[in-house]
């Protein structure tokens, strides 16, 4: 065990136009090995890690200050840049409009 508690950067994107507004749906990005959904299988990749996906362990435990690489990972994600998008597991966003 490394810590008590499961602490995690979560990024997620919506189509709403007002994203403030309380009926907005945010969707998540998943990642390919980061954890995430509790009953899904983690992924099994010896020796090495997914860099992105260990990255962001490290980053749930500083602020985006700390990580500046953060926001402009989230911004090609909000531009829908493929480079970006081939380092996630799912695009909630494939074949509609950009969040």
């Amino acid at each position: 065990s490394i810590t008590k508690e499961r602490t995690e950067v979560i990024l997620q994107g919506t189509s709403s136009l007002d994203p403030n507004d309380p009926a907005a749906v945010w969707q998540e990005f998943d990642f390919k090995c980061k954890p995430g959904e509790l009953r899904r299988r983690p992924c099994f990749i010896s020796p090495y890690h997914y860099r992105l996906d260990w990255l962001m362990w490290f980053a749930a435990f500083q602020t985006y200050e700390q990580n500046e690489w953060i926001i402009h990972l989230a911004g090609k994600l909000l531009a829908q840049e493929e480079e970006a998008l081939s380092l996630m597991a799912t695009n909630p966003f494939a074949g509609k409009d950009p969040p």
